[in-house]
């Protein structure tokens, strides 16, 4: 997993942090992993696979429409990027 390093982070800054953590029962390194997951992955975010079974759940697709779906889904895993 990568590591980061945050430099002159301001003492009210830091102090902040840590009170926050004691508040919440963790450390303050991961009070900011749950800081930055929160900035980076906001609660309300729309999510694709969800969205689009909202909508079949709307339009009230059939099991038979559904498996058509499914069938024709891929499956297969994802290449890694090469950028050379």
């Amino acid at each position: 997993m990568p590591s980061v390093t945050i430099r002159n982070v301001p003492a009210e800054v830091h102090r902040a942090i840590r009170v926050r953590a004691a508040q919440h029962g963790r450390s303050v390194e991961a009070e900011m992993r749950d800081i930055l997951e929160s900035a980076v992955k906001p609660q309300g975010r729309v999510k694709l696979g969800s969205m689009l079974a909202e909508i079949g759940r709307r339009v009230k697709l059939t099991e038979e429409e559904f498996a058509i779906f499914e069938h024709a889904r891929d499956t297969t895993s994802a290449r890694v990027a090469s950028f050379e």
